[in-house]
């Protein structure tokens, strides 16, 4: 078995990150003054770049000095969700602008590393990669150094994952802490033993009190009802999921909890986000108080029939509507993840073309409202 955790080589300084932006990366959510409409995308990583078939499944985090990172499946031999998978990282220190080489970070020979979900203790600045190891264990690695080297994995299934339940995957996407401290971990699990992966699922989170050094398991959203998700805090402190629906719902799950995660109403539909089934991700980008408004940014290919149609949607009322939607990419799209910069700008990673490569799309408010966001 080996795992590549240490060693920077090859990581390209893009200068110095000035106090009061680290200050501000502190802080959940502040958008940049009014400013001219921005989007920009350039490719993280194209099939047949060096050594592996595909990428797949992205994950997106900003440290607490600012860094951007992005953590992806690197799979060998073929597209194939199963066999020869590794975790690479690339690092920018420019909000997004320019990226350092990819690097892989966990490999373990034949197995199947995957379904990153990154997630910042913003009190330490400690970064945690929860990732699943062939879908049957929850592996565990962190960063005390801005995602420059990373700790050999520790095995927490036991922890996370319920007895009752089997096959276990992290979001994937990001994780959350909330307000009080508490770091939440999106999951989905299986309920069957000796049935095909993936016959029935369900939806929940795990979560740590104690800044890292033990976790447990949350109840689920219900069963069979959604499987994939990831979490935001809203403001009144309850937390909304978003989720991949299942059974040809063709529309997002969400569920709310008002215990931190620890117990979930049962997963609901929303008819006002048609999607195919499939992944999707969620980013508080701002929060009213710190900033002039509330804002929750929901990304996901919103076309029922096939995963195309890669649609950021915007709500100020903390999930409960989404009156703006703009289509950033209108062909092939599926998984994908949300983070935003220093300056308030929204990164979107996501799977584009035929998972022909992972683009990332830097945008900013004024753009994805038609500067109507005032």
């Amino acid at each position: 078995m080996q795992f590549i955790s240490n060693g920077a080589k090859g990581d390209q300084g893009c200068g110095l990150v000035v106090l009061w932006m680290v200050c501000l990366s502190l802080l959940p959510g502040r958008v940049a003054p009014t400013a001219e409409p921005l989007k920009m995308e350039q490719a993280l990583c194209r099939k047949g770049d060096p050594g592996y078939h595909t990428y797949r499944i992205p994950a997106l985090l900003m440290t607490t000095k600012g860094t951007i990172l992005f953590v992806c499946e690197a799979r060998k031999n073929s597209g194939s969700d199963h066999g020869d998978i590794d975790l690479v990282l690339r690092r920018s220190e420019d909000g997004g602008a320019t990226w350092s080489p990819l690097r892989v970070i966990a490999d373990n020979v034949e197995h199947t590393m995957g379904n990153p979900c990154l997630l910042v203790d913003r009190a330490s600045g400690t970064i945690w990669l929860p990732f699943s190891e062939d879908n049957k264990r929850v592996l565990l690695m962190k960063s005390s150094d801005d995602g420059r080297s990373w700790s050999q994995p520790r095995d927490i299934t036991k922890d996370v994952l319920p007895p009752q339940w089997h096959w276990v995957v992290p979001g994937p996407g990001h994780g959350i802490q909330l307000d009080k401290g508490r770091l939440v971990v999106p999951c989905w699990a299986g309920v069957e033993a000796d049935v095909p992966f993936g016959a029935t699922q369900l939806s929940y989170v795990f979560f740590s009190d104690d800044a890292g050094k033990t976790w447990r398991a949350g109840a689920a959203a219900g069963v069979d009802r959604s499987d994939e998700c990831e979490v935001v805090q809203r403001a009144d402190g309850t937390l909304y999921m978003t989720a991949r629906s299942r059974h040809k719902k063709r529309r997002r799950a969400y569920a709310v909890s008002h215990d931190g995660g620890q117990s979930w109403l049962p997963a609901q539909y929303d008819e006002r986000l048609p999607e195919p089934s499939c992944q999707g991700s969620i980013l508080r980008l701002s929060t009213q108080g710190r900033d002039s408004k509330n804002r929750i940014v929901l990304a996901h290919p919103s076309d029922p029939g096939s995963r195309t149609k890669m649609t950021v949607r915007l709500s100020c009322d903390e999930c409960q509507t989404w009156p703006v939607a703009k289509v950033v990419h209108t062909g092939g799209s599926a998984y994908s993840d949300l983070a935003r910069n220093q300056r308030g700008e929204i990164l979107l990673a996501f799977e584009k073309d035929g998972y022909s490569q992972i683009a990332l799309v830097r945008m900013n408010v004024e753009w994805l409202t038609d500067g109507r966001d005032r």
